[in-house]
Order: structure tokens, then C-alpha cells, then sequence
């Protein structure tokens, strides 16, 4: 060893060792994960905060005022189940309960079937399908503005288009809307008006049905009312039965087109002799025109149930009348 390299060693043991620079660790799998939730929430947010000062406090607000005396202007003083006890004694409310549900058990099959007799027709190919499909399903985006409700009520009306109408054909029978026993078809009238969006599912519905089936049936010498039964019917009735369920909770929340129809503001506001005296109406009476907000929350809540009761009874009934393809596999 020479002296300049014995220099060295000591140098070089002595200086202080490098480390090789160490590379980021990556963000693990649970770090990733929080900050795609945040963003997540952080998108949210706006639909949050009005599902919450919008829908869900507003909801547990009227549950509390059903048990209480509240007219808007005073204090909520608690009752108990007092507005219950008075709405089941109540004979408006019992009407009200009467025709909404005449309302929805003949308003909501007369539509589905207006709307499954034209999605039939148009499922046929034919020229300016597009046209007529569109035609039909313009009443659907219109049919429950006030401006509507307003024009039907005018057709309707003594001496319209509709009391000439009778008039020629020898019946004497004057405007619907003036009329208890009447007006309340002019509502029927007006949805069944409105059936295009139930048409445009079910025409979605008819054009999943496999053709080979129709024409294994064309085989067997079976003809159209056997085909329809044996084979629409059964392939769309998911699709019906997401239709009937739909139309029928719409049946129970007619508001505006009564409201409007029968009268509007003051004491004719649910029609002549409460002839337009829907659930929803006399709710609003009660709640707006009375000023019983307590009363008016007790009988949302009511109706509330009352749909959730009758949602229940569908889904129940839908094993013994819905087919779906995967069970039947």
C-alpha cells in the first residue's frame, strides 16, 4: 500500500454514505378510495342538501303538526290523535276518500287500455309511425298544466263543443261541468287524454316480444285474440304491471286538473256539490282555504299509507299474473 492510498482510506471512511433516493409510494387502494368518496359527496352535495331542507324535513315537520292544532299563524299546540278521530268522522272526507278511489279504479284501466290499443296499432310498421307516435304522446307533456285543466273545462261547459255535440245526437244532458253526476268523467276524460307515456312503454314492451313465437303460433293455426292472450299478454306484463303501478299512484295524487276543473278558489272549489272532490282537493281545502294545517299534514299522512298499502297489494298479487323470463328458465 502506498502512502497516498493509506491517505485515502481514512477519507473515504469517514465521508458519510449516499443512500439511493427513494421513489413515492403510491397511494394505497384505501387512500384512492377515500378520495374518491369525497368526491363523490362532494357531487352530491347539492341534491343532499335539498333532499334534506326540501323533502325530508318538510316530511318529519307535517308529521309532527298531524298531531296538533296548527293554523299557520299560531303556535303548534299538541292534540294527540284528535285530527285522526275527526277525519275518519268527517262525511266530506269520507266522500273524498269515495271518489278518489271511483277516480282510480275506473280512470287508471280505461287509460292503460287506451294506451295498449294504440301502442298495438303502432307497432305495426306503417308509414309516418314516427309522426303519430310523437302526435300521440304530445298529451302526456301537457295534459297536467293548468292551461289544459282550463281549456277542458271551457269544452265542457254548458253550450261547448261538447253540450252541442249531445245536442245534436238528441241528448239533452248540458255541460259536464255544471253537473254533480257529471264532471267527474270529464277528469276520466282528461287522463285517459294523457295516456302517451304508458303507450310509449308498452310499445317498448311489444318490441321485446320475440317474433318466432308468433309465428310458431301462425303454425298451430292460432289466431290474433289467441295470440294476444297466450302470448303479448304474458311477455309484457312486467311492463303492465310497472304501468299499472305507476298510473295508479298518478290516480291517487290528482290535484290540479280537479282543482281547476271543478271551480277553483272559494266554496265551489272540488265542483257543484263536491262532484270533483278528490283526496287531494279537500286536503288542500282544509289545509289552505281553512287554514288546519294539522288536519290538513293528518290526512297526507293518511293518504300516504293508503298508497303504500295499495303498492304493497300489487307487488303481492304480481306472482300470480307477472312473468319474467329468468323464472321461467
Amino acid at each position: 500500500m502506498t502512502h497516498a492510498s493509506a491517505l485515502e482510506d481514512p477519507v473515504r471512511a469517514a465521508a458519510p454514505r449516499q443512500r439511493p433516493a427513494k421513489s413515492p409510494r403510491p397511494a394505497g387502494p384505501k387512500g384512492r378510495g377515500r378520495r374518491d368518496n369525497l368526491a363523490g359527496y362532494l357531487f352530491m352535495s347539492p341534491w343532499i342538501a335539498g333532499f334534506l331542507l326540501l323533502t325530508a324535513g318538510p316530511m318529519a315537520a307535517s308529521l309532527y303538526f298531524a298531531f296538533t292544532d296548527y293554523n299557520l299563524f299560531d303556535a303548534p299546540r299538541w292534540i294527540g290523535l284528535d285530527n285522526f278521530s275527526e277525519m275518519f268522522g268527517d262525511p266530506r272526507w269520507r266522500h273524498s276518500v269515495r271518489v278518489t278511489l271511483w277516480y282510480v279504479v275506473v280512470g287508471t284501466p280505461v287509460k292503460l287500455l287506451a294506451a295498449l290499443g294504440v301502442a298495438l296499432l303502432l307497432a305495426q310498421k306503417r308509414r309516418g309511425q314516427a309522426f303519430y307516435r310523437a302526435a300521440f304522446y304530445a298529451p302526456s307533456l301537457i295534459g297536467a298544466s293548468v292551461s289544459v285543466a282550463i281549456v277542458w273545462k271551457a269544452i265542457f261547459s254548458d253550450d261547448a263543443i261538447v253540450d252541442r255535440t249531445q245536442q245534436l245526437l238528441g241528448i239533452g244532458a248540458g255541460g259536464w261541468t255544471g253537473d254533480p253526476e257529471l264532471i267527474i268523467y270529464s277528469l276520466v276524460a282528461l287522463t285517459v287524454w294523457q295516456f302517451g307515456a304508458p303507450m310509449v312503454i308498452f310499445l317498448a314492451g311489444l318490441k321485446q316480444v320475440p317474433r318466432e313465437l308468433y309465428e310458431a303460433a301462425d303454425v298451430d293455426g292460432a289466431g290474433k285474440a289467441r295470440q294476444f292472450w297466450s302470448i303479448t299478454l304474458p311477455m309484457i306484463s312486467p311492463v303492465l304491471f310497472f304501468n299499472v303501478l305507476l298510473e295508479t299512484i298518478h290516480s291517487f295524487q290528482i290535484f290540479s286538473s280537479a282543482y281547476i276543473v271543478g271551480g277553483g278558489a272559494g266554496g265551489n272549489a272540488c265542483g257543484p256539490a263536491d262532484g270533483t272532490m278528490v283526496y287531494t282537493c279537500y286536503l288542500y281545502v282544509q289545509g289552505f282555504e281553512n287554514s288546519r294545517m294539522g288536519l290538513a299534514s293528518a290526512m297526507a299522512w293518511m293518504l300516504l299509507v293508503a298508497v303504500a298499502l295499495v303498492t304493497a297489494v300489487l307487488f303481492w298479487s304480481q306472482k300470480r299474473w307477472v312473468h319474467y323470463e329468468e323464472a321461467a328458465r
